[in-house]
């Protein structure tokens, strides 16, 4: 995958997913919660609080909201930085409201950990972890200096200072975990969004080109009678003008020009496939298309039937644009690397179609063989690896994709090494490498027998 599409949900631009009126709403919520909670304190419960500065820094968040939506349009989204600022206000304003209110007397100091929470799902780790700074900073502070809460009586609302201390621990413990937690989880559903587009465009790469294989088949097709005129044309005025001359240059010209695109025609319509005949294809012969992109990159790959019946009885399989790519993804894989051979072993029987890929070289990484199929189980290559492999990116997405597309068909894939990686190299056997195994219901690939059973019908026309 590309470096402009591997950056497509990068963190700096996964902010900019967040609506403005998405965290003014929030905030309205928040503010009509601390408006309710200082009245049932003064009310219900008596106690005497400097209401005049509580409506100060109430007031500070009602303004705040009330210009970001005069000022801002409702579709305005936030940057990183524009975000950073208003989780930072957020945490500010409701420290300062947990001091004046009784510091972690007051049960609802655990909200602090929210806006640091919402950044650790859309901010960079330097947002999360400077609001995280800023929020722990402010909880200790407010434990230490806070104004009591006091009755018309004089009585102080106080706990122990064991549970102060406590309620302190519980509140950076809560930070943190939910702030790792949400970035992960955040982190691996982006992941898996990426993974999955990038599947959904190898996909649709892969079927324009087929769709396009088969405009140019039948192109083929049709244009070979004129052609084939042309030839025999300009042959038989070859055959009347004498040699040397003008016209003769120009008779030759046009013939080899009529053979020129005639073999233009032939191989840009070897991936036809639009016909209805061809739309069906001998097994061995559409893994070896599959594979045909990777046949000349220096690694010898051997294509073997292991089935017990007869070459000419292997099944006849739908051209599945997702069967197509994926089984050249995992080829690809093999072939990256390799150390110089790769089998691709084909068998079938009466229920069951399997391809069972190998390669000889270093094989799956062992702590890895568990998450194989994942989106970026490992982190990029290093300059190193890439000066050695420039096709692999080294992140898991060219297994995942093909993992994606080939369980659409109704396959299932397993994956593991040919041999113990702690074994002399004279040790190993020669299929030492990564093994692929994928397997498919004989009627997954088949397809349905009314769709290429009965007459062809005619050629369409192109006009």
């Amino acid at each position: 995958m590309s470096d402009s599409t591997s950056a497509l949900f990068s963190a700096s631009q996964r902010s900019g997913w967040i609506r403005l009126r998405t965290l003014i709403v929030l905030r309205w919520v928040a503010i009509a919660g601390q408006v309710g909670a200082i009245y049932v304190a003064r009310r219900v419960y008596d106690v005497q609080l400097e209401l005049g500065l509580c409506y100060v820094v109430i007031g500070a968040a009602i303004i705040a909201n009330l210009v970001a939506t005069f000022v801002y349009p409702e579709t305005k989204r936030l940057t990183d930085r524009q975000s950073f600022a208003l989780l930072l206000f957020d945490i500010c304003q409701l420290s300062a409201l947990i001091y004046l209110t009784g510091g972690l007397n007051n049960p609802f100091a655990l909200l602090i950990m929210a806006p640091v929470t919402v950044s650790a799902t859309v901010l960079t780790m330097r947002s999360t972890l400077l609001l995280g700074i800023v929020a722990l900073s402010a909880i200790t502070f407010v434990a230490v200096f806070h104004l009591p809460l006091r009755t018309t009586l004089g009585e102080i609302y106080e706990l122990p200072d064991l549970f102060i201390f406590g309620f302190w621990l519980a509140i950076v413990i809560g930070t943190v975990f939910l702030g790792v937690y949400a970035r992960r989880v955040t982190g691996e559903i982006h992941s898996m969004s990426q993974a999955l587009l990038a599947t959904q465009m190898a996909l649709a790469r892969e079927q324009k080109l087929t769709d396009l294989g088969g405009v140019v088949a039948a192109a083929a097709h049709e244009l070979g009678t004129p052609l084939a005129t042309i030839k025999l044309v300009s042959s038989e005025m070859m055959d009347e003008l004498e040699p040397g001359t003008h016209l003769m240059e120009d008779a030759e010209l046009i013939r080899d020009q009529a053979d020129r695109c005639r073999e233009i025609l032939r191989s840009m319509g070897r991936a036809g496939k639009d016909d209805k005949h061809l739309k069906r294809a001998p097994l061995e012969t559409v893994i070896h298309e599959a594979a045909e992109p990777h046949l000349d990159r220096g690694k010898e790959i051997s294509f073997t039937l292991v089935s017990d019946e007869p070459a000419d009885a292997q099944p006849m399989v739908m051209r599945y644009p997702e069967f197509v790519h994926g089984i050249r993804n995992l080829v690809q894989n093999a072939v990256d690397f390799a150390d110089s051979r790769v089998w691709v072993e084909i068998g079938w029987t009466n229920e069951k179609i399997s391809v069972r890929i190998v390669d000889n070289g270093p094989g799956f990484p062992e702590q890895l063989i568990g998450r194989i199929g994942d989106p970026f189980v490992r982190r990029r290559s290093g300059e190193r690896e890439k000066a050695k492999r420039p096709e692999y990116e080294g992140m898991g997405l060219g297994l995942f994709i093909a993992k994606t597309l080939l369980e659409r068909t109704g396959a299932s894939l397993s994956f593991a090494n040919g041999s113990d990686p702690f074994l002399e190299a004279s040790e190993r056997p020669e299929k030492s490498g990564a093994i692929v195994q994928v397997s498919w219901p004989r009627s997954a690939l088949e397809g349905d027998p009314a769709q290429w059973s009965g007459p062809l019908g005619e050629n369409q026309r192109f006009t």
